[in-house]
């Protein structure tokens, strides 16, 4: 069974090689190809780098296409000289006949014709033919002899065991004897300058097979004489398969990335295949640096960036596995393997005189740096957040560890995602330490004695403390030192030295603190405002032009601006808390006068969106408890209305200055607000001094909707006098959303004739007069006013609910006139009723007409028009039937002479119309 699966292990690791040799060896192909139907078509080539084309392959192989390349050239020109003897050797193998160098020397080159697409095909056509060939004689056959030399020694072994020829040590040292003969093979066929000139047969270079094939039945014999025969101890085991490991990543230098990846697998794989009774977690972590120093040094000399960073990963995997599994964790050898990572990482792979003459800044982050950054920071969370480990004042290991990674990160340049990893992980850690019930149990679904993530104490108190100075010291430092070369490095370190220092402040002020009022906490947040604007004032003089304000000064002043919000949470009540946030939106547009940073509008707009989290979170600013009954005079009216005239004067300023999207989002902030000021001082004005839930009556509704179109009119004078996109289009908004509200709520909704609402004792001054003549007043004057300033549609439409309102209005008055205060639908109708809504609508209609033609609007007519037409099937329809005796008569009187008089006016009105053509035409021929 042993066997078997080493068997299926060897079939597969070659299987992988075989994979990536020949990924090689089609982009070779292919870039082959191109070149070829270049030089066949005569067009000119760009002179190639000498080593190029050689870069990543061995050494022998290198020597092994030198001679070649001169042979090459004379091929080419020929090529270029005569297309169509081109096509014999396209790609001449060992088989192919060459021409004597007499006969090439006598035939005379001609000079180059352009080649047709048929002759530029025909070469490669021929190729491909010929590429089959070399597959199966060069490639095929060294790979499956390498997996067959694999399969038969341990076959032969397995023979041996099962026909009971030889003990287990012959067997063992016979295997061993052939793993050593296969790479004592493969080093003298690499030693005596084998050489295959042919085209594709470099990625079947046979000793890099053979060396494979034998450090797979070396790492075997290794392990079944520990394993199943118990002839060697842990020890010796642990340090052969090691030996075997280390020296197979050393002998990939010369035979390419796959033998790499072989010692690097059998390498990490050695801890779990040797058991020992007393497992010493120094040895093992000794040996993954040894291992990982190893690969780093090899990967770093060949520039094997996906060898790095597995082997990476497989010391991660190790160390985090340990931590999990270990009974007793030895927190010394965790911090001595996740420190030799990082020493690794930037004194071997990052090491600059590995590689000279590369500008390690200029290159951008390093890749395979995520992987160390991942597990580590994964290990000093572990440290931090578990009761195992917190418990014990781990957590000062954990916090090493990250500022380990922030060290490494900041003095290699490369390193970058360290400082991404450590920055999370201090971000999590602390927001672990938050009891839920501070931030809202309700809301997580937690009960009030749920405990936090991660534990909260002295020392995670001032650990917290620590890791918040040296994000700030280091980040800052480092984004000034970016500014002016690399911007978006120098962002990314601006925006971590912000972010763990508030996270941390405020888990902190959470967890520790007074959540309505501790002054403790608002001075350190005033210090960490001072602190980030001071910051982002020195990036921004670093920079190249200075004092662009680029997205490092963008970061800085952003968590400025966060700083100055927590600070003013942690030192203020509920209501001052609202007002100064809004009046805080003024001071970064004062700043926009010294300095043009793009940065400083949208803070103006993250204090009002604040403002705005604050009012929704809390209507009534102070708490519905501490809410004033008094009328208009209460915390509403600051509460709402100082930070719409702060949100006003900020848009000024910034209209002044740098302008753009944040001055209309400030506009728009302080429209908003404007209306809510208003809608809420009326909502506590009719509920008795009570911001609720309570239904919305049509009084209330009604001034609503007056607000709303009285904002459009003052949205419309304000654009007129300085022009603004967000003024226009919420000019356009406030009507629409009054014509929504009227149509909805005052038509339907709350339509006393549906409700059976009381309209009032008094006769005229009731809650028709308010719900329906003001809003039809008002939409009627605004329809007006936006003739020629607004879209046709949206004066027809004002101008049509006008009507509309208007309508209603005389209609529910006619029936108030008869019903009383209470004018439900289900009362019933009378017969004069009746007739005075026919006689009513009549007259409605013809004023409408008179307005229509007084004022030339022609939505006004139709309207007449179809109230008239509204009339008349009433009569005919519903009149004749209900109506007896003279008044029935009456309104058959009344609608003829109403049909009569309107033909005689649009009669009269037509002559006058063409009597006036006339006459202008005469004035213009005469």
């Amino acid at each position: 069974m042993f066997f078997s699966l080493i068997a299926i292990a060897a079939v597969i690791a070659l299987f992988v090689i075989v994979s990536r040799q020949q990924n090689r060896i089609a982009l070779v192909e292919r870039e082959l190809g191109v070149l070829r139907a270049l030089v066949q078509s005569g067009a000119s080539l760009p002179a190639p780098k000498a080593d190029a084309a050689q870069e990543g392959l061995p050494d022998e192989i290198k020597a092994a296409v030198a001679p070649v390349a001169p042979l090459a050239d004379g091929v080419a020109e020929e090529i270029v000289a005569k297309p169509e003897a081109a096509e014999g050797e396209a790609a001449a193998g060992p088989w192919t006949k060459a021409r004597s160098a007499a006969a090439q020397s006598a035939r005379p080159i001609e000079p180059a014709q352009p080649a047709t697409v048929a002759e530029t095909l025909a070469p490669a056509k021929a190729a491909r033919q010929t590429d089959v060939e070399t597959a199966l004689g060069t490639r095929w056959a060294v790979w499956v002899g390498g997996i067959a030399l694999a399969l038969g020694g341990l076959f032969l072994i397995r023979y041996t065991i099962e026909a009971g020829i030889f003990g287990p040590g012959v067997r063992l040292a016979m295997a061993g004897i052939l793993g050593v003969v296969l790479i004592a093979g493969a080093e003298f066929i690499r030693r005596t300058g084998f050489r295959v000139p042919v085209q594709g047969a470099a990625g079947a270079y046979i000793p890099s097979i053979l060396t494979a094939a034998g450090a797979f039945i070396l790492f075997g014999t290794v392990y079944a004489a520990h394993g199943i025969y118990g002839f060697i101890g842990p020890a010796t085991a642990f340090a052969l398969l090691g030996v075997i490991g280390v020296a197979t990543i050393g002998a990939s230098l010369v035979h390419g990335l796959a033998l790499a990846g072989i010692g690097l697998v059998g390498a990490m794989v050695t801890p779990a295949l040797v058991a020992s009774q007393a497992p010493n977690p120094w040895a093992l972590f000794v040996y993954l640096a040894i291992v990982l120093a190893a690969s780093a040094a090899t990967a770093r000399i060949r520039d094997w960036k996906a060898l790095m960073a597995a082997a990476f990963a497989g010391t991660g995997i190790w160390t985090i596995l340990y931590m999990v599994d270990a009974p007793d964790v030895n927190l010394a050898a965790v911090l001595f393997i996740s420190l030799a990572t990082l020493a690794v990482l930037a004194w071997v792979w990052l090491a600059p005189f590995l590689r000279a003459g590369r500008d390690e800044a200029a290159r951008g982050f390093d890749w395979p740096s995520i992987v160390p950054g991942f597990f580590i920071a994964l290990s000093a969370v572990g440290l931090s957040v578990d009761p195992a480990f917190a418990s014990a004042g781990d957590a000062l290991h954990g916090a090493v560890l990250l500022a380990a990674l922030v060290a490494v990160a900041l003095y290699r340049p490369r390193a970058l995602p360290l400082v991404f990893a450590a920055g999370i992980a201090t971000v999590l850690i602390y927001l672990g330490i938050i009891p839920p019930a501070t931030i809202g149990a309700d809301a997580l679904n937690v009960g009030l004695d749920a405990q936090p993530l991660a534990s909260s104490d002295a020392l995670t108190f001032r650990i917290g403390i620590a890791l918040g100075l040296i994000f700030f010291a280091a980040s800052f430092w480092a984004a000034h030192r970016f500014a002016a070369a690399a911007s978006r490095r120098a962002a990314c370190w601006a925006a971590w030295g912000v972010i763990p220092p508030l996270v941390v402040l405020t888990a902190l002020w959470l967890t520790f603190g007074d959540i309505d009022r501790d002054l403790g906490y608002a001075l350190p947040a005033l210090l960490l405002l001072l602190a980030f604007a001071a910051g982002g004032e020195w990036i921004a003089r670093a920079e190249e032009p200075p004092l662009v304000g680029g997205p490092a000064v963008s970061f800085a002043l952003g968590g400025a601006g966060v700083a100055g919000l927590l600070m003013l949470h942690m030192a203020f009540g509920s209501g001052w808390t609202t007002v100064l946030l809004g009046i805080a939106a003024i001071l970064p547009a004062l700043a926009t006068r010294w300095r043009s940073y793009p940065v400083l509008g949208w803070i103006s707009v993250g204090a009002a969106v604040a403002v705005l989290g604050r009012v929704a979170f809390d209507p009534t600013i102070v708490g519905a408890a501490f809410l004033s009954r008094t009328p208009v005079f209460n915390w509403l009216l600051p509460g709402y209305g100082v930070p719409a005239l702060a949100f006003g004067f900020a848009a000024w300023q910034l209209a002044r200055t740098t302008n753009g999207r944040p001055r209309l989002a400030m506009e728009a902030a302080s429209a908003l607000f404007a209306l809510l000021t208003i809608a809420m001082l009326v909502r506590h004005a009719m509920h008795g001094g009570v911001i609720d839930t309570g239904a919305v009556t049509l009084a209330e509704q009604a001034i609503y909707t007056l607000i709303a179109l009285g904002a459009g009119a003052i949205l419309v004078a304000i654009d007129m006098r300085s022009p603004s996109s967000v003024l226009r289009y919420g000019s356009i908004a406030a009507g629409v959303i009054s014509a929504g509200l009227i149509a909805i709520q005052h038509f339907v909704v709350l339509n006393p004739l549906l409700t059976d609402e009381s309209t009032g004792t008094i006769p005229v001054f009731n809650l028709l007069f308010l719900a329906y003549l003001l809003p039809a007043i008002a939409a009627g004057a605004l329809a007006l006013y936006v003739r020629d300033k607004r879209p046709r549609w949206y004066a027809a439409m004002l101008a049509l609910i006008a009507a509309l309102l208007a309508f209603a209005y005389a209609t529910l008055s006619v029936r108030r006139l008869f019903k009383g205060e209470f004018i439900a639908l289900w009362s019933g109708l009378g017969q004069l009723e009746t007739y005075t809504y026919s006689a009513l609508w009549l007259v409605i209609g013809v004023a409408l007409l008179t307005a229509g033609v007084w004022l030339k609007s022609q939505v006004l007519r139709i309207a007449s028009a179809v109230l008239i037409a509204v009339a008349v099937v009433k009569v005919f329809l519903f009149d004749m039937s209900e109506l007896e005796g003279v008044l029935r008569a009456l309104s058959f009187i009344g609608l003829g002479a109403v049909l009569i008089g309107i033909g005689l006016f649009y009669q009269r009105l037509l002559t006058r119309a063409a009597r006036d053509k006339t006459g202008n035409l005469q004035e213009t021929n005469g």
